[in-house]
């Protein structure tokens, strides 16, 4: 491509001035090189710029983006250890909720069982009465029958 230019651009000095010298050729050819080298050395110049500092703002860019994401994490991971506590928190309240439920549960049974027990010594209670009235009843029988054969013995 390079070559194609440089014989263009000596075509169309060559048909301007009429007659050219192989020196002439040269300083032209040179001439045209060192030109299209210094602008392609300028383009290439302005390009690494704009290209350094494209990189530099992606890298800057990148950095910004990693600082918040950073920041991001550490918020999410606070907050993970927050949940966790609250989590272990209520877990250890439903643990004291479910032994207390669990005490609960058994004294519940265990009340009942007295309560029962003490129906139970209420009956007895009442039958032990009854029959201490019919023991005296019988007693009082008995005595009046041994008083009733004393007298008839006599």
């Amino acid at each position: 491509m390079i070559n194609t230019y440089l014989m263009n651009d000596v075509k169309s000095r060559s048909d301007s001035s009429g007659v050219e010298s192989p020196s002439d050729r040269l300083s032209a050819r040179t001439s045209t090189y060192t030109r299209r080298e210094n602008r392609l050395a300028s383009l290439s110049k302005t390009e690494d710029d704009s290209a350094s500092k494209d990189y530099k703002k992606l890298y800057e860019d990148a950095l910004t983006e990693n600082e918040k994401l950073k920041s991001r994490l550490q918020d999410s991971k606070q907050e993970l250890t927050k949940i966790r506590s609250q989590l272990d928190r209520v877990t250890q309240k439903q643990d004291r909720i479910s032994e207390r439920s669990t005490v609960f549960e058994s004294e519940k049974r265990e009340k009942e069982a007295l309560e029962k027990t003490v129906s139970d010594m209420e009956e007895e209670l009442k039958v032990l009465t009854e029959l201490k009235s019919d023991n005296q009843r019988l007693k009082d029988e008995n005595g009046a029958l041994i008083r009733v054969i004393s007298k008839l013995s006599k």
